[in-house]
């Protein structure tokens, strides 16, 4: 028998695989389990369009479901959107019990709770409620609080916070480890953002790539802020991804231009990390620290902004990593 908690824990862990496809509908994940409290079904939100979290799991699980439990990370729907509601799914596969984690703060999908109710159905609300606002769901949690992606800038320096050296050398500045990390995020995200300075001198592809060099199955859309123009041989033209040419020097007009986006990441240049800094816009840093010391070069920051300590943008550490002989800081909007 599997505990609740247990099960919790399992469809947290399994609304991961939803990241990046899901958008712009929450990544969730749900378990069933059958009469004796086994494991019968596991499933994730698909595309939109596709199946959400619980009818995945309720086809996996099949007639096991029956006089079963449903534990999910976030309140059934309760309405007809692209798919049909996922609380009459439960209702009609004679499911006896749901535990869901979050409440659905969107009001025309919200109800799932007292449609289960209404039906007979045992409900529990906000079982590991604080774990799972802060996993895979805090993505879509934010956009519908704040109306724009959740948006983390990645920034891959030496100690002294350097991201080239004076000759404007930077391959590489960090390992392979932290490398073949930041494309596992990448495969995860909606849309990746640069500036037009980092496209004219790096000329980037901004793909996702698994580590033997090949396309990862899912490709972020790529984003370029500013004023110039994207060369047309550049590699962001290269059709693997759409990409968005933002007109400007507003964060805020890249975060307008991605309705349905639910992730974005912010890899630079060091003056639209700041302008995203400046704009109070950024909710999470993924810092990648090489044991290496340049003393000069171009840094990875640059806000114009901020002129005394007491200006200083302030995060709070959550998760430090070792990646090979590097460091991956990861840092949360101190709100």
């Amino acid at each position: 028998m599997v505990p609740i908690d247990e099960a919790m824990g399992l469809a947290i862990a399994e609304s991961a695989a939803a990241l990046g496809f899901s958008s712009p509908n929450p990544a969730v994940g749900a378990v069933i389990l059958d009469c004796d409290g086994a494991v019968a079904g596991v499933g994730h939100t698909q595309p939109p369009g596709g199946p959400h979290a619980e009818v995945m799991a309720l086809r996996a699980a099949g007639s096991r479901a029956r006089g079963g439990t449903a534990v999910v990370t976030l309140e059934p729907c309760n309405h007809t959107g692209r798919t049909g509601p996922c609380a009459q799914a439960l209702i009609d596969a004679g499911v006896a019990a749901v535990h869901f984690a979050v409440a659905d703060p969107n009001p025309a999908a919200a109800g799932g709770a007292a449609r289960l109710r209404e039906a007979g159905v045992e409900v529990h609300a906000g079982r590991h409620e604080a774990q799972a606002r802060g996993g895979p769901l805090r993505y879509w949690l934010l956009r519908q609080d704040l109306g724009r992606p959740f948006v983390t800038v990645k920034i891959a320096a030496t100690l002294d916070g350097r991201i080239a050296a004076l000759d404007g050398t930077s391959q590489w500045i960090t390992g392979a480890a932290a490398r073949e990390h930041a494309h596992r995020v990448r495969a995860q995200l909606d849309a990746i953002v640069v500036g037009t300075g980092t496209v004219l001198a790096d000329d980037p592809s901004l793909t996702a790539r698994r580590p033997d060099g090949s396309l990862a199955a899912r490709q972020p859309t790529r984003v370029v802020l500013g004023r110039r123009d994207v060369p047309t041989a550049a590699r962001l033209r290269d059709g693997v991804s759409p990409l968005v040419h933002v007109v400007g020097r507003d964060p805020r007009d890249v975060l307008a231009a991605l309705p349905e986006s639910l992730h974005v990441l912010v890899e630079g240049g060091p003056a639209i990390i700041g302008a995203f800094l400046a704009a109070g816009v950024v909710d999470e840093i993924q810092a990648y620290l090489a044991p290496t010391v340049l003393g000069a070069g171009r840094s990875a920051v640059d806000d114009v902004t901020v002129g005394t300590l007491a200006q200083a943008h302030r995060f709070v550490r959550t998760a430090v990593t070792e990646l090979g002989e590097d460091l991956l800081v990861v840092l949360q909007a101190a709100r």
